[in-house]
Parts: structure tokens; C-alpha cells; sequence
């Protein structure tokens, strides 16, 4: 009975979202992995369906979630010291391989030091609490990640203390960084490295040069910080991310063992001096309980493959397997947002036909993300895909395909009537 009225407000706003095209559809279950045979890499088994699929629509660039390695480390670090940490890391819930991991990732992306968390999303969160105060000024890309956006707020940043420049665009920052007055002693630039939704990446080195321009300014300076969770271990000669691919560092850098390696947790490194700032003050850190032995277990096996031969092998493989993609979609006159990274949009700008595209590649067990109005504004619906180390060019020839049939016989939109 006491839920009753809770009940029927929540589903009056579930409704809402329904009507707005915002409701999330029903979670689909996947049941079991299969690997690679012959010329075909990994399929997925889902509920439900007979027929094995292949994503993509995943995250895991490097295709590491399902390497023995990774699964050995997990196993051997289980049964050493168990499952769970048993208390956050204050309160004797610290491991070896916690403290392993975190020196590990700070040396793979060039920094002195770095701090752990059970995400990125909740590292950004403990970000933003660390190094917030009352004149400090955010400066962020409209295309930035939710976990940025939501730091902002946690963090108590009020309206006026926080400026936003259009995507990339690099004279509006200037703007916004001429703009900021008054009583204002820290600037924070922060931007993703790759963009999600679209591929592309923060001009890191022009962000950084106009940070120098204006750091005289504010008695702490300004600083630079770069989400690059889809970056690390998927972009770079070497995998160390959108950094190294523009050639400059920025003065943070949040990241994710998610994608590219494949397991769980995110990252916060940095200077010796934040990071112990982090450890004091993060609430997202100091109130929950740490990442598994395992998931760090893993996540430094993973960032040693990464490293070594097998991870230039694969990620040979994830930049031949994106160019094949990308001039596919080239080759059959389609739309994308050029650029390396294994993130390929296919624009559709149009809501139904995209819509109607995703559910032609499931039936032909091809998982993808479709992007429509209202997520998107209109004319801006996209279908993204996302290239990993384990596709094959069979794969990819199979996708293209696919896409050349399923396109073919969709209905025109009014735009191609209109152009015939």
C-alpha cells in the first residue's frame, strides 16, 4: 500500500518518456560468447534467439575480455585473497594489486601517479570534488560526456562559475576564456578525448596552447583535463590514447579499464599532489568499496599486453579493420565523420529510417546503436559503429554488405524524392 502512490507517479514519468522517444528499450541478455572459427571472429548467443550475433556495438576495442591471460590473473588473484575487498580502501580494504594497477596505469599514460575508482563515471565524480573550490571556473565542450556534466553538479559548480564552447571549436574557447573575470583563481579546461557518439577528437594540442596563453592570469593557473575513456588503449601509435596521437599531454587524464582492456574500473592520474588531493577528498572514492583483485588483476595484464607485441598485433589489426569500414561506407556513397578511431558514425538523418536500419541489421544479427530525435536533434540521427581487434575483414565485409541490402530496400526518405 505504501508504494501505491510512488508507483503511480513513476509510471505517469516512465510514460513521458515513451511518448518523448527517450525510454530506453528492453535490456537484451546475452547468454554465452562464442570465439572466433575460421575467418569469422567472436559471435554472441542472446535470449531468445536462435541465431548467434556479432556486435558491433561494443566497447572492448582491444577484444581482450576473453583473453586466457586476463582470465588467468582474474583466477589467480581470486583465489589468493578472495572475491571482495571487505571494506573501502581506508579502512585496510587496500590490496597489492590495487596499489599494482594504479602504478601501472600511471606509468603506461606518462603521469606520477594515479588513483583507481569503480569507474569512470565515478572518477570524473571524484574529480571534480577534489579540485572544486569557490573560484575555481569550469570550462567544458558541449559534446562532453554525461559523467562530466554530472561531476559539475555534484561538485556544486554554480551557473556562474562555468562557461561552454561549441564543439572543437577553439576560437569559442578563447572567447570563453576571455570572458572569465572577476574573483576566479583556477581554470579547468576539461573535454572527452573521443567523442563518443561521433569519433572524432579533441584538438588536445591547440586546447593545451591556448591554456598557456591565459595560465598568467589566475593564481592557480589553468589546467587541462581529458576524459579519454574511448581513447586509452584503442588510439595512439602505441595505445596511450588521444594524448599521444595529438602529441601533447594533458594535465589530467581520467580514464577506463572498460573499453580498450576489456575489464571494469576507471582511473584518475596525475601529480603526486592530486592524486594523494584525490585520496582525501574524493567521496567516490573513499565511500565504497574498491574494484575486485581480480578486475585489477586483470586490468594490469591487460595493460601489459597493451604494451607488448600482441598489443600492436591487435592494434594493427583494429586500424586496418576501421579503414576497411570507413571506406566501405565511402565506397557505397554513405555519411560519416572522418577520422581513425574505431568509433564509425553512419549518419541517416532520418529518425524512421534509422530506427528501421537497426532493426534490419538485428534480424540479419548485426548489433549496432541507433541515435534518433529527440537523443539527437533532427537531421542529425546516426547509426554508430564500433570496430573491435577480433573482427575480421570478413566481418566487416559481411557488415558492409549487409548495409548495401538493408539500405536498398528501405523506403526513400522526402529528401531522396525529392533528389530522383
Amino acid at each position: 500500500m505504501a508504494m501505491e502512490r510512488l508507483n503511480r507517479a513513476l509510471e505517469l514519468e516512465l510514460e513521458g518518456l515513451q511518448r518523448e522517444g527517450r525510454a530506453k528499450p528492453p535490456e537484451r541478455v546475452i547468454t554465452a560468447c562464442h570465439p572466433p572459427q575460421g575467418d569469422i571472429g567472436p559471435r554472441y548467443s542472446l535470449a531468445g534467439q536462435s541465431q548467434l550475433f556479432l556486435r558491433m556495438n561494443s566497447n572492448s576495442y582491444l577484444s581482450l575480455s576473453s583473453h586466457p591471460q586476463l582470465i588467468d590473473s582474474a583466477d589467480r588473484a581470486t583465489r589468493r585473497c578472495g572475491v571482495g575487498p571487505g571494506a573501502v580502501r581506508f579502512i585496510d580494504g587496500t590490496y597489492s594489486q590495487h596499489v599494482a594497477l594504479e602504478e601501472r596505469i600511471a606509468r603506461f599514460v606518462g603521469k606520477e601517479a594515479a588513483k583507481i575508482f569503480n569507474s569512470a563515471y565515478t572518477a570524473n565524480c571524484g574529480l571534480a570534488l577534489s579540485i572544486a573550490s569557490p573560484g575555481t571556473c569550469w570550462v567544458g565542450d558541449q559534446l562532453n560526456h554525461n559523467s562530466i556534466i554530472r561531476a559539475m553538479r555534484i561538485a556544486g559548480v554554480p551557473s556562474g562559475n562555468k562557461a561552454i564552447y561549441r564543439h572543437n571549436d577553439m576560437a569559442d574557447l578563447r572567447r570563453c576564456l576571455d570572458g572569465i573575470g572577476g574573483e576566479v583563481t583556477r581554470v579547468v579546461i576539461v573535454f572527452d578525448g573521443i567523442f563518443s557518439m561521433r569519433g572524432d577528437h579533441a584538438p588536445v594540442a591547440d586546447i593545451a596552447s591556448l591554456a598557456a596563453l591565459h595560465h598568467e592570469r589566475f593564481a592557480d593557473g589553468v589546467i587541462t583535463v581529458v576524459d579519454d575513456s574511448h581513447g586509452i588503449g584503442a588510439y595512439g601509435a602505441t595505445g596511450r590514447g588521444t594524448s599521444e596521437f595529438c602529441g601533447v599531454l594533458p594535465d589530467i587524464i581520467v580514464g577506463t579499464f572498460g573499453k580498450a582492456f576489456g575489464v571494469n574500473g576507471g582511473f584518475i592520474a596525475g601529480s603526486r599532489t592530486l592524486i594523494e588531493a584525490v585520496r582525501q577528498k574524493a567521496d567516490t572514492y573513499i565511500y565504497t568499496n574498491p574494484l575486485s583483485v581480480a578486475d585489477c588483476a586483470a586490468a594490469s595484464t591487460a595493460i601489459d599486453l597493451c604494451d607488448g607485441e600482441e598489443g600492436r598485433r591487435r592494434l594493427a589489426n583494429l586500424a586496418e579493420r576501421t579503414l576497411q569500414f570507413r571506406k566501405g561506407l565511402d565506397d557505397l556513397g554513405l555519411e560519416s565523420i572522418p577520422g581513425p578511431h574505431p568509433v564509425v558514425p553512419l549518419l541517416v538523418r532520418d529518425t524512421a529510417r534509422t530506427r528501421a536500419l537497426v532493426a534490419r541489421l538485428f534480424a540479419a544479427g548485426i548489433l549496432v546503436v541507433g541515435l534518433t530525435y529527440p537523443v539527437v536533434p533532427r537531421g542529425d540521427e546516426t547509426i554508430r559503429f564500433q570496430i573491435n581487434a577480433a573482427h575480421t575483414e570478413a566481418d566487416i565485409r559481411l557488415v558492409l554488405d549487409v548495409l548495401a541490402r538493408e539500405l536498398a530496400a528501405l523506403p526513400a526518405t522526402p529528401n531522396e524524392k525529392e533528389q530522383t
